[in-house]
C-alpha cells in the first residue's frame, strides 16, 4: 500500500517496469498484511500436544519392555517424537514471531522482485531449523524400517548386532547428518531466503539462481525421497515376511511370528506412508521449481510456483502432527479395542481363519496363546 500511495503522490509519469516492480512491492505487502498466525498457531499447539502424548505413551512402555528389539524399536519412536517436539516448538515459535514482525514491516521492491530474498541470521537460522527438523524424522523413519526389517528376517543377526547403546549411536548420527546438511549454506552450497509471504524462511528456489542452489535443493530432495523409498522397501519386505510366516503356521500349525513385530510393522507402514503424502509434494515442488527457475523458464509464474512451495510446506508441517496419531492409534490396545466393538453384535466366527489370525496377532506376547477349536 505504501509503494501503491508513493506511485499516485508522485507527478512524474511510471515507466512500465517501475509500475511492474511497484505493483509486485504492493502484492507482497497486502499478502503479509492479510496473512494471520491463526493456522500457524493452531498448527504449533496441536503439533506439540500430539507429540507429548505421544512422548508419554513411549515412555511408559519403553520402562515396562524387557524384549530388546521392541525396547529398540521404542527408543527410535522415542527419538523420533521428541525430535517432532522440539521442531514445533523451535520453527513454530519463529513462524509466529514473523508474523507479527512482517504486519509492520514495510515491503522491499527489490526484495519482493527477487523472491524475499534475504541473507540475515534469523532466516538463516530459520531455514535451518526447517532442514533440519524435515529431514531428521525422514532418516529416523527410515533407520526404523531397516531396524525392523532386519529383526524380522534375520533374527539371529539382529540379536546380535542391534543394541541400546548402538541405537542411541545411531540416533546421534542420524541427528549429526541432518546438522551436516542444514549447515551447508554456511559453505557457500545454497542458501536460505525468506518465502511467500515473507513469514518463513526455505531454501532458495526462485529469483536468481545460481548452480549452488540448484545441487542443494537436489541434495535435500534426493535425500529425502531416497530415505522415504528405503522405508517403503524395508517395511513392505517386513510385512511380506510376517504374512508368509502367518501362512506357514496356519498351515504347519507352528508359532511363527510374535504381535509385537505385527504391531510395529503396522506402525512403521503407517509412519511411511504418512510421510510420504505429506514429503513428497515440496520435495517435488522444490526440485521441479528450482530447475524451472534455473532455466529461466517462469518469469511469469512466480506467485503460482510461491504458492505451489506454500502448499507443500503446509503438508510436510502435517507430518510432524501425524507421526505420534499413527503411533497411538495402530498400538495394539487400541487394535484390541476397534476390533472388539467392530465384532459386536456379529455372528461369532470362532471357527474361522480370520478370526484365529486376528486373535492371535493382537494377544500380547507374553500370554498364552489362544487354543483353536
Amino acid at each position: 500500500m505504501l509503494a501503491m500511495e508513493h506511485c499516485n503522490s508522485s507527478s512524474m509519469p511510471l515507466t512500465n517496469q517501475t509500475q511492474g516492480t511497484a505493483s509486485v512491492a504492493a502484492v507482497a505487502q497486502n499478502v503479509t498484511a492479510k496473512s494471520s498466525p491463526t493456522m500457524a498457531g493452531m498448527s504449533m499447539t496441536l503439533g506439540i500436544l500430539s507429540n507429548m502424548v505421544a512422548l508419554f505413551i513411549l515412555a511408559k512402555a519403553y520402562n515396562r519392555m524387557r524384549r530388546r528389539s521392541k525396547a529398540t524399536f521404542l527408543l527410535f519412536a522415542s527419538s523420533l517424537v521428541a525430535t517432532d517436539l522440539v521442531g514445533h516448538l523451535i520453527s513454530g515459535s519463529m513462524v509466529l514471531r514473523r508474523y507479527s514482525a512482517a504486519a509492520t514491516q514495510e515491503s522491499d521492491p527489490e526484495m519482493a522482485e527477487a523472491g524475499f530474498a534475504s541473507v540475515d541470521p534469523y532466516c538463516q537460522f530459520l531455514g535451518g531449523c526447517m532442514v533440519f527438523f524435515g529431514l531428521c524424522p525422514l532418516f529416523l523413519g527410515c533407520a526404523m524400517a531397516v531396524e525392523r526389517c532386519l529383526g524380522v528376517t534375520k533374527p539371529l543377526f539382529h540379536a546380535s548386532l542391534v543394541s541400546t547403546a548402538r541405537t542411541k549411536l545411531a540416533v546421534s548420527m542420524i541427528w549429526l547428518m541432518a546438522l551436516l546438511v542444514a549447515l551447508l549454506p554456511s559453505l557457500n552450497l545454497g542458501q536460505y531466503t525468506y518465502q511467500h509471504p515473507r513469514t518463513w524462511c526455505f531454501i532458495r528456489v526462485l529469483g536468481k539462481i545460481q548452480g549452488s542452489d540448484l545441487a542443494f535443493v537436489a541434495f535435500f530432495s534426493l535425500l529425502g525421497m531416497g530415505s522415504l523409498v528405503v522405508a517403503l522397501v524395508c517395511n513392505s519386505i517386513s510385512a511380506i515376511t510376517l504374512v508368509r510366516g502367518r501362512l506357514r503356521k496356519m498351515t504347519s500349525n507352528r508359532r511363527f511370528s510374535k504381535s509385537h513385530d505385527i504391531e510395529m510393522v503396522a506402525q512403521l507402514l503407517g509412519i511411511t506412508v504418512t510421510s510420504c503424502i505429506c514429503w513428497i509434494p515440496l520435495l517435488s515442488f522444490d526440485l521441479i521449481t528450482v530447475i524451472q527457475s534455473y532455466q529461466g523458464n517462469i518469469e511469469d509464474q512466480t506467485e503460482y510456483y510461491q504458492k505451489l512451495l506454500l502448499t507443500g510446506v503446509r503438508m510436510a508441517s502435517c507430518n510432524q502432527i501425524l507421526d505420534p496419531w499413527v503411533y497411538i492409534l495402530l498400538r495394539r490396545a487400541v487394535l484390541q479395542k476397534i476390533y472388539c466393538l467392530t465384532t459386536c453384535g456379529r455372528v461369532q466366527l470362532r471357527g474361522s481363519t480370520f478370526r484365529r489370525w486376528e486373535t492371535s496377532s493382537l494377544q500380547s506376547s507374553e500370554k498364552k496363546p489362544v487354543t483353536r477349536i
